[in-house]
C-alpha cells in the first residue's frame, strides 16, 4: 500500500519542529508499510552543499567520517543512524563526484545544497526512534512508509529516492512502462542505483530538469509519458509538489493552514498537526498539479 506524508513550513513555529511533526506523522503512516521507512529534510547550510552517504556498519561510516575530516578540514559532519551527512564549501556536484570516486562502498543517498535523506529497513516507527527525527528542523519534509510488492526490502529501494540535485521523489502506486524508459533514461545520463519503478519516476523528472523545464512542465510530461496509478510527492530546493494520475485510484489528502502545507495518504497523520482542526482540506484532483514554493503556492490543471 504505502504511506506519504509531506509538510510544508509557511512559520517559524513549524520550520523550529519540522521533524517532530513530520515524525508523528509518518508513525500514524505504518500500518500502510511497515518494511521500510525515510525521509528528506531540506534545511538551510552554513556550507555551499550536503551530501548525505549510508552503509550498513557503522564502524566503517565513523572510519569514512575520520576520512573526510583529514581531507577536507572546513567540512561539517552529522551522523545519524547509519547515514553521515557531509557539508562542505565545494559545488554539490563536484562533492557528490568526489564522494562517489573516493568511497564507492558508500551509497549515496542525497546530493544538492539543502536535501538530506535517511532511510532504513525496518518499521517506520523505529526509524522515526532511531534517527532522532524530532531533532531535525528546516523548510520542508517528504517521508514514506514502504510495503514492498516489486522490488527487494533493503536500505536502498526504500524511498525517497533522490536523482538529481536537491530533488526527491516519494511514490505510492506501480508504473506499468518503466523497464523501457529506464533504458532511454540511462542512455540520456541519468544515474539508476535500484530496479525500483519510483527511482524511474524520479530520474524522468531529473531529466526533464536537465532540458530546461520548470518543475510544473516536468509534471505535465510526466502525465503523458508515465503510464500507471500513482501518488507523487516531488521535493525541491524550494519547495514541494504533488501529483496523481489521471485515474488518481491512490488515496491522497491535501491541507493547509496559515502555518503549514500537509499532504499524507490519509488524514490520520495531518490531524497529528497544530491547528488541523481549522485547515482547508481537501482531495488533490486527478492530473492536476500543486506546488508550494518559497510564499507561492499553485494549483495548475495538466
Amino acid at each position: 500500500m504505502c504511506g506519504i506524508v509531506g509538510l510544508y513550513a509557511k512559520s517559524d513555529l513549524i520550520r523550529d519542529t519540522l521533524g517532530q511533526h513530520v515524525g508523528a506523522m509518518l508513525t500514524q503512516m505504518g500500518e500502510r508499510g511497515p518494511d521500510s521507512a525515510g525521509a528528506a529534510f531540506y534545511s538551510e547550510s552554513a556550507a555551499n552543499s550536503k551530501v548525505t552517504v549510508q552503509h550498513d556498519e557503522s564502524a566503517h561510516i565513523d572510519s569514512i567520517a575520520a576520512l573526510v575530516g583529514q581531507t577536507i578540514p572546513d567540512a561539517v559532519l552529522r551522523r545519524r543512524g547509519t547515514h553521515l551527512v557531509i557539508e562542505s564549501p565545494g559545488t554539490q556536484s563536484d562533492m557528490e563526484s568526489w564522494v562517489r570516486e573516493k568511497f564507492p562502498d558508500l551509497r549515496v543517498m542525497s546530493a544538492g545544497e539543502k536535501i538530506e535523506i535517511y532511510k532504513e529497513k525496518g518499521h517506520p516507527s523505529e526509524f522515526v526512534s532511531n534517527y532522532a527525527l524530532s531533532e531535525i528542523t528546516g523548510s520542508h519534509a517528504l517521508a514514506h512508509t514502504r510495503m514492498a510488492t516489486e522490488s527487494a526490502i533493503t536500505t536502498s529501494h526504500s524511498h525517497p529516492f533522490s536523482t538529481g540535485l536537491d530533488l526527491c521523489l516519494v511514490h505510492n502506486g506501480s508504473l506499468s512502462n518503466h523497464n523501457r524508459l529506464r533504458v532511454k533514461l540511462a542512455d540520456a545520463g541519468i544515474r539508476f542505483e535500484t530496479d525500483n519503478d519510483s527511482e524511474v519516476a524520479a530520474g524522468y523528472l531529473t531529466w526533464r530538469l536537465s532540458k530546461g523545464d520548470s518543475l510544473r512542465q516536468a509534471l505535465a510530461a510526466a502525465i503523458r509519458d508515465l503510464d500507471g496509478f500513482y501518488t507523487f510527492a516531488i521535493g525541491t530546493r524550494d519547495g514541494f509538489a504533488v501529483l496523481r494520475d489521471p485515474v488518481a485510484c491512490k488515496p491522497a489528502v491535501l491541507a493547509e493552514t496559515n502555518d503549514w502545507v500537509a499532504m499524507s495518504s490519509e488524514y490520520r497523520a495531518i490531524a497529528q498537526l497544530p491547528g488541523a482542526e481549522k485547515a482547508r482540506v481537501w482531495e488533490p484532483a486527478p492530473a492536476k498539479i500543486y506546488t508550494w514554493e518559497g510564499n507561492q503556492s499553485g494549483e495548475v490543471a495538466a
